[in-house]
């Protein structure tokens, strides 16, 4: 596989009206990482299916994720893993370790609250019912991401009016322009 961008979707997966599923339809190289259990994920399942697709790229993929593949993100960077990632653009973190969170979330707490070794960038929303905006921030803040707040969201997903998505796609645009190739 040739990948410039590896998607991870959160939790249930991303549907067919999802920014996430316009996006990868729109630009051939940008891959999906595969789970075998979308609907209850454990950890270190998800954890070593990101390793292999991130294994599989040519190259260091860029990382976009949403809801608990922003979580991913996190628990695959203190994973260990020898691998490497150009940078993380997290929309939509989920506070796995808040009583909003729809599952027992398997392993993905405690949320780590260590610096990324990689460039990364959140975005959220201010009215996130997974997320509060001071707890995006928090995990900003630890992972040393920089972010963008885009006002009442939701939890910017088909749900909430977020399909194609345009202003994200420019969001993730300059983002990369500012990574180093």
């Amino acid at each position: 596989m040739k990948c410039d961008i590896l998607i991870l979707s959160g939790l249930w997966n991303s549907g067919p009206d999802h920014w996430q599923t316009h996006w990868e339809g729109k630009y051939s190289k940008w891959e999906r990482v595969a789970h075998r259990d979308w609907n209850n994920p454990e950890r270190d399942e998800w954890v070593a299916e990101l390793d292999a697709a991130i294994a599989a790229c040519q190259g260091m993929p860029i990382l976009v994720a949403h809801s608990l593949g922003c979580m991913l993100v996190a628990q695959w960077a203190q994973s260990g893993s020898a691998l490497k990632v150009a940078g993380a653009f997290l929309v939509a973190p989920s506070d796995t370790e808040a009583p909003s969170y729809p599952i027992d979330a398997n392993g993905f707490k405690p949320i780590p609250m260590a610096p990324l070794p990689f460039p990364s960038l959140v975005v959220a929303s201010s009215d996130d019912p997974y997320v509060t905006l001071d707890r995006a921030h928090a995990f900003a803040a630890a992972w040393g991401s920089r972010v963008v707040e885009i006002g009442a969201a939701g939890h910017i997903n088909a749900d909430t009016g977020y399909g194609e998505w345009p202003q994200g796609e420019a969001l993730l645009d300059e983002f990369c322009r500012h990574l180093t190739p």
